[in-house]
């Protein structure tokens, strides 16, 4: 087995990193990137050639297999042992031990001293407390004062405490790191294109709990019978050219659900996979669903699609998945790209990895290849308990659409400046997303740039409605000079047959007079990773006659 250029610079960076430093290094190299030949190469080179003992972590039983198997495929004449319950495996004094963490942490000391400690997923390694990798580093550091650690991650970083490399923790710095962009652009790992999906909840009031959205509230949002329909039928309609769709639901009545309307429905057969499953029924699905070849004489179809609960996160390797389909919303970054991530491998004839997410988890998060720990040191203020009428000056709560004591209607909330909320957030950075939308309602209204002087020239400030909650703005430099105002008169002699006037607040009186052709659809275009949308083309309607308008009848 021979390693590709970027995995032998990942371990040549971790013995460069061993030999001159004394901490422990992290290689971060995205899912599917090849981190288990990394860490066997690792290993075989610290027993072959250093005559050192390692052991291997990991926390589920596919993992320890996938680990064990390239260590002896890469150096057979190293033995290779296993311990996990899960497995029904025991050894304990090979040069290489594959261990589960939760049947290990508690017996350190019954196995022989290790030189060094592999630990894949090191992400799971929290930086407080006393879990399992704690606990057990402690341990055998005790053991062995001398042990080096090692972690290899896809994410290196934890929702709760950010990256997790620093001075006290057991990983100490990032040695090397490769990005999933330049492997999809080398052809070590599929492309990606993404695509929000039409029906879907509105995650916007849920409420929070350990960081992560209140399991009742989404069960409640999604379990919606014609709310599933609807996102089935979709799923259905734009995976007609893919061979094995993974989807992954919020709960486990409402993955039966999914499963059910797609039977009902469709007349489509969809695995189903949770904790609870039987070892035996779960192993089945997941060898029908990767299309391995059977194990027996009777002749079992491919799943197509394959529907689970938090299961198939981490360690589940099936290359032929061209499409994921994310049914629920998260707050982890992490494991948003966990997810996304079964996508990434190489499989013949799969030209792209699709992925549809119904759960706002792109636009909350950001492009996958840009997922960052957010600083919880900057928390957004909360929003005003009321507001103020611009025409009546009435203050009323800020759940008002419209003032109750004129009728006037409050423009959307404030963004910063020319801010506009991404409709189809792309699943890597740079995808251009062009999107067509009806314009439901118009506001217009003087805008001034935030902080500039009282005498800065201000702008019509245009928002349109193109959804539930959904604005996109446009700002119309009407007192501005030079270019800013010649094309804000050609903006104006597109929509209104006066002269453009030179002052925002009249050009907002004429606006308000009905005297401006009406925008009836809008394409706006998001680029992902950058902050603001942008209007590309609108379809106007009729441009008003003011002498008819005013003509008494």
């Amino acid at each position: 087995m021979k390693l590709r250029s970027y995995q032998q610079a990942a371990v040549d960076a971790v013995y460069d990193h061993l030999r001159n430093r004394d901490d422990n290094p992290v290689a971060v190299l995205p899912t599917g990137a090849g981190k288990s030949l990394v860490l066997a190469k690792i290993a075989s080179d610290a027993v072959g050639q250093w005559n050192g003992r390692v052991l291997i972590l990991a926390h589920v039983k596919e993992l320890l297999e996938q680990n064990a198997d390239k260590v002896r495929r890469l150096c057979p004449d190293i033995k290779v042992g296993l311990y996990s319950a899960g497995l029904k495996k025991r050894d304990t004094n090979t040069p290489v031990l594959v261990a589960g963490i939760q049947s290990i942490y508690k017996r350190a000391c019954d196995l022989d001293p290790f030189d060094l400690i592999v630990v894949d997923e090191a992400h799971l390694i929290s930086k407080k407390g006393d879990g399992m990798y704690r606990q057990f580093l402690a341990d055998c550091k005790v053991i062995n004062p001398h042990v080096r650690v090692i972690g290899l991650t896809a994410t290196p970083f934890r929702l709760d405490s950010g990256m997790i490399c620093s001075p006290e923790h057991f990983l100490n710095q990032v040695c090397y790191e490769i990005g999933i962009k330049e492997l999809i652009r080398d052809g070590y790992l599929s492309p990606l294109i993404s695509k929000a999906g039409v029906n879907r909840a509105d995650f916007g009031g849920l409420h929070l709990r350990a960081g992560e959205f209140v399991s009742e509230e989404v069960e409640s949002l999604v379990n919606d019978d014609a709310l599933v329909s609807a996102a089935c039928g979709e799923i259905v309609e734009l995976t007609a050219d893919r061979r094995a769709v993974l989807i992954f639901a919020s709960s486990v009545a409402h993955g039966r659900r999914v499963v059910e309307v797609l039977r009902e429905n469709h007349g489509i057969e969809c695995g189903f996979v949770t904790g609870e499953t039987p070892a035996g029924e779960r192993d089945e699905l997941l060898s029908r669903f990767r299309g391995d070849a059977p194990t027996s004489l009777i002749e079992t179809e491919p799943l197509r699609f394959l529907c689970n609960v938090n299961v198939l996160t981490t360690g589940f390797d099936a290359p032929r998945v061209d499409c994921v389909v994310m049914l629920r919303p998260t707050m982890s970054p992490g494991l948003l790209y966990q997810c996304v991530g079964r996508g990434f491998r190489l499989h013949p004839g799969k030209e792209n990895c699709l992925v549809l997410d119904f759960g706002g988890n792109i636009e909350r998060h950001g492009p996958i290849d840009q997922i960052k720990p957010k600083d919880k040191a900057a928390r957004p203020g909360q929003e005003p308990p009321a507001k103020e009428c611009e025409k009546c000056h009435a203050l009323v709560a800020c759940g008002y659409a419209n003032c109750p004591e004129c009728g006037h209607p409050f423009p959307p909330p404030e963004r910063e400046a020319h801010d506009a909320q991404a409709s189809e957030a792309g699943v890597l950075s740079g995808e251009v997303t062009d999107t067509e939308y009806d314009v439901q309602d118009i506001i217009y209204r003087v805008h001034r740039k935030r902080d500039a002087d009282e005498d800065a020239p201000r702008c019509l400030r245009v928002d349109y409605m193109i959804g539930l909650e959904r604005w996109q703005s446009e700002f119309i430099c009407i007192e501005h000079s030079g270019y800013a105002r010649r094309k804000a008169e050609a903006w104006w002699s597109e929509r209104c047959l006066d002269p453009c006037p030179s002052n925002a607040e009249e050009a907002v009186d004429i606006a308000g007079s009905g005297l401006l052709a009406a925008t009836e659809t809008l394409s706006v275009r998001s680029i992902s990773g950058q902050k603001y949308d942008r209007i590309i083309k609108q379809t106007l309607g009729d441009i008003p006659n003011a002498a008819l308008e005013e003509a008494p009848f």
